[in-house]
């Protein structure tokens, strides 16, 4: 068999977050979508049907409920780098893409964010 390339993600998950740098951002929860693409190592060879043999996608979920949880943030920035860090630092993972996005911003478009890559 050709190689094969294995990508997991997790698609426009909407949470509520304490972002934002401007006055009436503070204390104010706002919806945030968040995406998370994680490349799988294509060493690892033939993976067995069990959720234990690759990686869960109740992990990046989990992690990003914990990650927001009775926390604020500044920048879209951080919150991104923040969750990115946790993938990367993951076995098994040599690639993960992060966005996020604040969907209220402007009325007119869908959201404004940031996307952050890394690379083992």
């Amino acid at each position: 068999m050709a190689d094969v390339t294995t990508k997991l993600f997790l698609e426009e998950f909407e949470v509520m977050v304490d972002i934002g740098i401007h006055d009436f951002e503070i204390n104010n929860p706002q919806r945030v979508c968040i995406s998370v693409e994680v490349l799988l190592d294509p060493n690892a060879g033939d993976r067995p049907d069990e959720i234990g043999s690759t990686f869960d996608y109740d992990f990046i979920r989990l992690e990003i409920k914990n990650l927001i949880s009775n926390r604020r943030f500044n920048l879209q920035e951080t919150l991104c780098r923040l969750i990115l860090e946790k993938i990367i630092g993951q076995d098994g993972v040599t690639e993960a893409t992060v966005t996020t996005k604040k969907l209220d911003v402007y009325p007119d478009c869908n959201g404004v964010g940031v996307k952050m890559t890394s690379i083992k």
